[in-house]
């Protein structure tokens, strides 16, 4: 893994009016041609990443949206894309070209801090006309950073590149890690990785692959088996394991083959806690025992990967939730970064392990269900209530951070 994953950078997202001059900036900020430049207004359609090293903060996104002024039925079809964006990123520019500051960015702003996202407001083109001197005034005594920029003349661009590395939010510095504050150096981990469809030849899946290096950053002794070896190899060890780490889709099979006093969880599950809130997944697993036939459901995959065979989220979630209720039930599934914006009628909420999407946006999702009275889990949180094994797949978080 040479490059550092999306989900696990710095979400910057720059948003404002058609022309303000966003696509420059975000080239003047990485020195690079990533978005396309024009005195044309809509230039920038769908929202174009760039993923690079920003210095000293280290590995970022930065996000360039098209202008949330657009018009038309394509024009709407942007904004609905740029809106999206706002629910990942960790600090937004809000781009303004110095000529015109009313309810359109105030209302932007207000959104922003609505969500409690870090914004900077920058004055762009401030080489041929300068912001309202009571506009800065006004952001200044609200706490609200400001800049002004001209990329044309190279002024203010490093200025900005200051506020910026201030502005990283703690809790993005202080994210939960995956498993390395659950063990420590010199112990036993055992993972279980089964090898099917869904996992490429030659390559095992990323959660697999970041847990795996965690671990070894923290000076555990790590074993990695199949499933089908797993007897064998907890057999070969002088000393039981600290944990047992398997893909939730074994749960079953594994949770026979480990002795009860060894602590196991899933992939899945760690990951509910490092990308989003393991206390509320915990509780929307536990909802499922209220689940009738008939319920709505929304199976949400972060990956736009296509489904093949025995697909976890599309056919074993199902199939396990509606052998447990004892009827049918209307499931919905969404991939990406889409997410309804009606979801109250839904019962429950199913995230992935979200492995590439940045915790941000899993955040932003948890509070849309708790605002709509929706639960809301994970996979391996749900397979783990509907096998039985809930207690003894979430013990080890017991006195964690």
């Amino acid at each position: 893994m040479q490059n550092t994953p999306k989900g696990l950078r710095l979400h910057i997202g720059i948003f404002g009016r058609r022309n303000s001059g966003k696509s420059s900036l975000i080239n003047a900020l990485t020195y690079q041609d990533v978005s396309i430049v024009s005195e044309i207004p809509g230039t920038t359609t769908d929202p174009v990443e760039r993923a690079m090293e920003f210095l000293p903060i280290g590995p970022v996104v930065f996000i360039d949206t098209a202008g949330l002024d657009d018009v038309g039925a394509l024009g709407k079809k942007r904004i609905k894309k740029s809106l999206q964006v706002i629910d990942r990123v960790d600090i937004a520019l809000l781009v303004n070209d110095s000529t015109l500051w009313n309810a359109f960015e105030e209302s932007l702003l207000a959104e922003f801090q609505d969500k409690q996202i870090p914004v900077i407001v920058v004055f762009n083109k401030s080489d041929t006309d300068l912001p309202d001197e009571e506009v800065e005034k006004k952001l200044a005594s609200a706490m609200i950073k400001s800049v002004r920029t001209s990329v044309f003349k190279n002024e203010g661009i490093s200025e900005l590149r200051d506020i910026l590395v201030s502005s990283v939010p703690e809790k993005f510095i202080k994210s939960p890690q995956i498993i390395g504050d659950l063990v420590k150096p010199g112990d036993i981990v055992v993972l279980v990785l089964p090898i099917d469809k869904e996992a490429p030849k030659g390559r095992i899946i990323l959660p697999q692959v970041q847990t795996l290096r965690e671990l070894l950053d923290t000076g555990v002794i790590s074993i990695v088996s199949r499933e089908t070896e797993l007897d064998v190899a907890l057999k070969t060890l002088n000393k039981p394991p600290a944990l047992v780490v398997t893909d939730s889709q074994a749960f079953s099979e594994v949770s026979k083959m480990v002795p009860e006093e060894v602590l196991l969880t899933s992939f899945s599950i760690l990951y509910s806690r490092a990308k989003g809130d393991l206390r509320a997944f915990m509780e929307g697993a536990k909802s499922i025992k209220n689940l009738q036939p008939g319920d709505k459901i929304l199976i949400s995959e972060s990956c736009a990967h296509h489904p093949i065979g025995e697909d976890i989220g599309r056919i074993k979630i199902p199939r396990w939730l509606e052998a447990y209720v004892g009827g049918k039930l209307n499931f919905t599934t969404i991939q990406g970064h889409d997410f309804p914006e009606d979801i109250q009628d839904y019962k429950l909420a199913i995230q992935c392990g979200s492995c590439v999407s940045n915790r941000r946006e899993i955040l932003t999702r948890i509070a849309r269900c708790k605002a709509a009275k929706v639960h809301i889990t994970n996979y391996g949180l749900a397979v783990a209530f509907i096998k039985g094994i809930f207690d003894r797949a979430t013990k080890v978080f017991h006195g964690a951070s």
